[in-house]
């Protein structure tokens, strides 16, 4: 009776050992910098391609501000546990590309996989943002964004302004804002982020050059010149509008956001991604409308400039790694998912497939104004207004923010500020050149 239970047990024991080990997934790790509803927005987009496949598991993990996480990454990279993905700003984009050995274009692991990278896919400045002068995508385009006007349709009709009509212009924004101002309203324009908006959206939006070396994209010799006639003309306006309470700083940053939400001022230039958190916390209707622009400038409007964040991949890992990673952004070009991202998140949709099934679903025409965005960035873009690509660029907007709330302030006129911004901010693209030459 024994000698059978020992048979039984080892044939047990065999049969067992017989089974093949369960598929252990690959990990492929995200790091962000997504809050609040965003972050609930990262952590569908993971789960949802986690439960489309077996093989692969992506891991977002938030890892603070921008600069906090791209700091955090470079210095994983080094002590050689960096994550599979990190997402980062726009503003980051030159540094990352100088960062020699750190990263894998994304074309590259794309087609490692066995996928087919088409640039006429993407919308035009949003793939050629990221994109090499070989034709070699370098990150991936994840929460893309850029400048767009918000205006409250109920101070519009109070002050006895067409709510369906908003400015166009800047003369008429001006012209707006003096009848809001007239109507009761302390707070007639304000803007966020006054860097992007007022110089470097501005500038491709008039198709008038940032930086030389086109805008950076031509090679690190790139240095500032945004003190021409017509950014001066344009600081001059604005500061115009200050002294006579059209205009209102509201501080650095997104800091003007709440004060649009709030309802106390009537316009705000601000990213189009302010769309959801505006149709959450507003108690009027509102509007959006494009980035207004000077009538007499040729060639304008042009096209803006791209804002939000790219995912980079980071170098050192495993070929089964990359193929993890090569399926989870191919996951996420999927029109479909694009298309559910941007009607949720207010970022702009990166295919024009996503745009077209976007369009076609009725949401632009239930929600005016939610295709500004994506209108304003499907023009061909020239050398001029492709973009922004400057190394120490978060050096030089701390210093363009220096300078502006001096103008504000009525410290200092708006070609002394811009000449002075240029000088400071040129010192940081000399300091950058020098630390990455050869």
């Amino acid at each position: 009776m024994l000698r059978k239970r020992l048979v039984a047990a080892i044939a047990a024991a065999l049969s067992v050992a017989a089974v093949p080990a369960a598929h252990a997934q690959t990990e492929i790790h995200w790091w962000h910098s997504m809050t609040g509803g965003l972050n609930d927005w990262v952590v569908d987009l993971a789960n949802g391609f986690n439960a489309s496949q077996k093989e692969y598991k992506v891991v977002p993990t938030y890892k603070g501000t921008y600069d906090e996480s791209m700091a955090a990454s470079i210095a994983a990279f080094r002590a050689g546990n960096a994550p599979h993905i990190q997402q980062v700003f726009e503003v980051g984009t030159a540094t990352m590309m100088a960062s020699k050995g750190a990263i894998v274009p994304v074309g590259k692991v794309l087609a490692d996989a066995g996928y087919k990278f088409d640039p006429k896919a993407y919308i035009p400045a949003v793939v050629g943002y990221y994109t090499a002068p070989n034709g070699q995508m370098l990150s991936f385009p994840f929460n893309s964004s850029t400048t767009v006007l918000n205006y409250n349709k109920d101070l519009f009709r109070k002050a006895g302004l067409d709510p369906n009509k908003p400015p166009q212009t800047w003369p008429e924004l001006a012209l707006a804002a003096g009848k809001l101002k007239a109507s009761g309203v302390d707070c007639p324009f304000t803007t966020s982020w006054q860097s992007w908006t007022q110089l470097e959206s501005f500038s491709t939006w008039h198709n008038t050059l940032f930086a030389s070396q086109s805008n950076g994209f031509g090679g690190t010799s790139a240095r500032l010149i945004f003190n021409s006639p017509l950014h001066i003309r344009h600081i001059e306006n604005l500061a115009n509008m200050a002294k006579q309470g059209l205009f209102h700083y509201r501080g650095r940053g997104n800091k003007a956001d709440a004060a649009f939400y709030s309802g106390e001022c009537a316009m705000a230039t601000a990213s189009s991604s302010t769309y959801a958190s505006i149709k959450k916390n507003a108690k009027f209707e509102f509007g959006i409308a494009p980035l207004p622009y000077y009538p007499d400038v040729p060639g304008a409007p042009q096209n803006t400039v791209i804002g939000g964040a790219s995912l980079w991949v980071m170098s050192g890992k495993k070929p089964a790694e990359y193929k993890g990673v090569a399926a989870f952004f191919n996951y996420l070009t999927n029109a479909e998912i694009q298309s559910k991202s941007h009607q949720r998140t207010g970022y702009l949709p990166i295919t024009l497939a996503s745009f077209d099934l976007t369009e076609k679903s009725g949401f632009y025409k239930q929600n005016p104004g939610t295709d500004t965005a994506v209108n304003q960035m499907i023009r061909k873009t020239t050398d001029k207004s492709r973009g922004i690509r400057l190394g120490n660029m978060l050096q030089v907007r701390a210093i363009v923010n220096e300078e502006l709330e001096q103008v504000w302030a009525g410290k200092k006129t708006p070609k002394e500020a811009l000449d002075d911004a240029i000088k400071r901010g040129n010192e940081q693209l000399e300091r950058f050149e020098k630390a990455n030459k050869g």
